[in-house]
């Protein structure tokens, strides 16, 4: 597919629902031009955890073609080969035929029409997709290839032929809602890069909901982005990404657009509620409390772009709970979870600037409050949490889709009759529903099933690795419509059903290397030890984390689009396996130039030989994605068969092996 937009990511889902390979090519840095960066991300990852390859900041070069395939050449000078290649990179309008009869026409190509869509010639009017309306929002005459304003266009120039120019097309705020996958995507009004474009001042919030009740069975996720003035608070535009509601949201939100409303008016929004179809207090007003907090001073925001963990005058002070930092955080912050905060204000460094984060904002905003009657000054509350600052800054792209476990269904003969318990982790991200699956599982008697849902889609992957090392029987795993479900049975020695006992250190036949360093004599010993045990029929899996990663990365550069940050590290970390230094005696750099020419001499593989030789014998490297994103590394610049995981891939394999190292 060349081209991320509305009908190109539509056909996307088509084609990978009948279970072809899926390569989705885009010139921008994102899919879906009218949704802004941030939320486009959370499209980014449902494409990957759909099995499509996504390409983004890449241009089409050219095509060749064989008997079988068309190579794609890229700019960046990648290939990608395929059978069938679609282009969906927008329309243009064809006015050759009014620029024939005379019409005006704009810069852009587009056909000029007035209030009541009549041309330049009062004989002739024209709509839809090749005329120029009133954005309501910009007050640009613009081009909105919309079905919904032309049909309306439609009845306008039908009624002012009839009986005269009578009714009067006020113009459209540009409303768009698109199905991807199990994501509805939608956005209203104008974007943050359109706001910029026509000069227009906005501040914009983030906040995370849900569907319906919370309390209520399978409240889905949904994520708010709104634009606002910092003058009167008038809404400028909207956008929802999530997996129910999204429609119902959006057309609120729309409604306020169109009559020049404010944020205020969100409040006052009346809409119905029941705990299966909404929240007392709906996602739409949560939008706006957020946003009146922001505009009337109660609280200073920053956003994901904003943290600089280089800048040593910021604090970033996390205020969860201590089992929700350990699964993940912003680099460099510290843990004070709320409940402590009072109790422990003599840590915070009144002279620094304090950035605040939570999950998603709610806990951020108190803690805030907290500080700011206790006399703190610089301190701001990052708008959208940890989740939006985590959809906006993890690996876009994606050239190796994972892979789900397969499951054998819901039910497995006998074990359908057992006792089941239910666990809803919905709304935990990361490793905090496996954390709930194990607080859980252990209070679960043995022969007695757990069905636990989580919205995680990463959950997926980590729950096959922890049945594994559990000793648990995973039954089977289901995702469907942003929610993912697994049955898991737990085994007893009284029992005669199939269980999956726990691997035992003496019937284990593995061996597992943590690659810490990237010098270069430990990095061959790693290598070494690695080839010796696969020779000798072992499986061996080398996890790379931090700077062990830099020896997986290519020796030819990747145009890849990083961050300050990770072009700091960039420059200061080798570039390549051939760049790495000795551990003793590097002499800066010479060191590890003589030690390569001496191990040529006497024949000795090179550390390049190695790493070939062991991806023939099948040695397993799995680069570390949480390292990844501290270290600022893409997947583009790893070499070939590199697998991407996380700490339940690398303790699955260790606890099938007999040998751990650390290098």
């Amino acid at each position: 597919m060349i081209g991320g937009g509305f009908i190109g990511l539509e056909m996307a889902e088509n084609f990978r629902e009948a279970g072809m390979g899926v390569t989705v090519i885009e010139k921008m840095d994102q899919v879906m031009a009218p949704l802004d960066y941030t939320m486009a991300a959370i499209v980014h990852r449902h494409l990957c955890e759909k099995g499509v390859e996504l390409i983004l900041e890449d241009g089409v070069k050219e095509f060749k073609e064989d008997q079988e395939q068309v190579e794609v050449y890229l700019e960046s000078g990648k290939t990608v080969k395929a059978e069938l290649i679609l282009l969906n990179i927008g329309v243009r309008p064809e006015s050759q035929l009014a620029k024939s009869a005379g019409l005006k026409v704009s810069a852009a190509g587009n056909m000029v029409v007035d209030r009541y869509m009549q041309t330049s010639d009062p004989s002739i009017y024209a709509l839809g997709d090749a005329v120029e309306v009133l954005n309501r929002v910009t007050g640009i005459q613009m081009r909105m290839p919309l079905a919904g304003p032309a049909n309306k266009q439609g009845r306008i120039v039908a009624d002012n032929i009839f009986s005269g120019n009578k009714e009067e097309y006020k113009g459209a705020v540009g409303t768009s809602i698109a199905k991807v996958f199990d994501l509805t995507v939608a956005a209203a009004g104008v974007n943050g890069r359109g706001l910029k474009q026509a000069g227009i001042p906005y501040l914009s919030s983030y906040t995370h909901g849900k569907s319906h009740a919370g309390y209520y069975p399978d409240a889905k996720d949904l994520t708010v982005k709104i634009l606002f003035s910092p003058d009167n608070g008038r809404l400028l535009g909207a956008q929802v990404v999530g997996y129910g509601g999204v429609d119902k949201r959006i057309d609120l939100f729309v409604q306020v657009i169109r009559n020049n409303g404010t944020i205020y008016d969100l409040m006052e929004i009346e809409h119905a509620y029941a705990p299966p179809y909404a929240s007392a207090k709906d996602p739409v007003n949560m939008a706006e409390y957020v946003a009146e907090n922001i505009l009337t001073g109660k609280v200073m925001i920053v956003h994901w772009r904003d943290i600089t963990p280089e800048d040593t005058t910021t604090l970033v002070v996390d205020v969860r709970t201590p089992d929700e930092f350990a699964i993940g955080t912003l680099p460099g912050a510290v843990n004070i979870p709320l409940d402590e905060l009072r109790d422990r204000l003599d840590e915070l460094p009144k002279e620094k600037r304090i950035i605040l984060t939570c999950a998603v904002g709610l806990r951020g905003y108190l803690a805030y409050r907290m500080l700011a009657q206790q006399g703190f000054t610089h301190i701001y509350n990052l708008s959208g949490g940890y989740r939006t600052w985590r959809d906006a800054t993890h690996q876009q792209a994606c050239t190796v889709p994972p892979a789900l476990p397969d499951g054998d269904g819901m039910s497995k003969g006998s074990l359908s009759a057992s006792p089941t318990i239910e666990v809803d982790a919905c709304g935990l991200q990361y490793l905090g529903p496996v954390v709930q699956l194990k607080r859980e599982y252990e209070k679960l008697q043995a022969g007695g099933q757990l069905l636990i849902k989580a919205t995680d889609p990463g959950f997926a992957r980590d729950i096959s690795s922890w049945c594994h090392m559990a000793g648990a029987q995973l039954i089977g795993v289901n995702q469907e419509n942003g929610i993912v479900e697994a049955r898991i049975y737990k085994p007893g020695i009284a029992t005669s059903e199939p269980c999956s006992p726990t691997l035992s250190t003496a019937s284990a036949n593995g061996q597992t290397i943590i690659v810490f360093s990237n010098d270069l004599d430990k990095a061959m010993a790693a290598f070494i030890l690695a080839n010796g045990a696969a020779a000798a029929g072992k499986k061996v899996s080398l996890f790379f984390t931090f700077w062990g990663l830099t020896i997986l990365k290519r020796r030819e550069k990747r145009a890849v689009k990083k961050d300050r940050l990770s072009r700091m590290f960039g420059m200061m970390l080798p570039a390549h396996s051939g760049k790495l230094g000795l551990s003793q005696l590097n002499m800066a750099g010479m060191g590890g130039w003589f030690m390569r020419r001496v191990m040529k001499q006497k024949n000795v593989y090179s550390l390049e030989t190695l790493i070939r030789q062991a991806q023939e014998n099948g040695v397993q490297m799995i680069a570390c994605t949480m390292s990844m994103e501290v270290m600022g590394i893409d997947a583009e610049e790893l070499i070939d068969g590199v697998e991407l995981g996380g700490v339940a891939t690398y303790l699955e394999q260790a606890e099938r092996s007999n040998i751990n190292l650390f290098i």
